[in-house]
């Protein structure tokens, strides 16, 4: 179990390493994505991988760590997935608005497509 949820952080973080060194802003998007993903599950292995536990105190058990689980993970990750989920719907928001103002996905903008019509300022020769 350990080693499918090590590679798998591996996996996603390579993942989205590689779309963030990317130069259009959707791939930007998704590299934060796989990386929020990443982290939410190293946060999980953070907090001892077990199945069947209870994460709250129940009566009939004794009060230590191997009858239970650690909520605090649970709870991190939880808030985490608000937050990217947010932090998504705001950098899809800034690159629509970057390709509508510089007619270009790139990040850097320098690039235009040849459809686009040429920017203010830009030489048409």
């Amino acid at each position: 179990m350990e080693l499918a949820l090590a590679t798998a952080i591996g996996v996603l973080t390579a993942i989205g390493v590689y779309l963030l060194l990317r130069a259009r802003s959707f791939d930007v998007i998704l590299g934060m994505t796989f990386l929020s993903y990443a982290t939410n599950l190293l946060i999980f292995a953070g907090g001892r991988v077990v199945q069947g536990k209870a994460p709250v105190l129940q009566d009939g058990l004794e009060s230590h760590l191997g009858n239970y689980t650690d909520p605090l993970p649970q709870a991190l990750v939880l808030t985490a997935i608000v937050i990217a989920f947010a932090m998504t719907a705001v950098t899809i928001v800034l690159a629509m608005r970057s390709r509508s103002d510089n007619h270009s996905d790139h990040v850097d903008a320098h690039e235009p497509d040849e459809d686009a019509p040429p920017r203010p300022g830009e030489d048409q020769a």
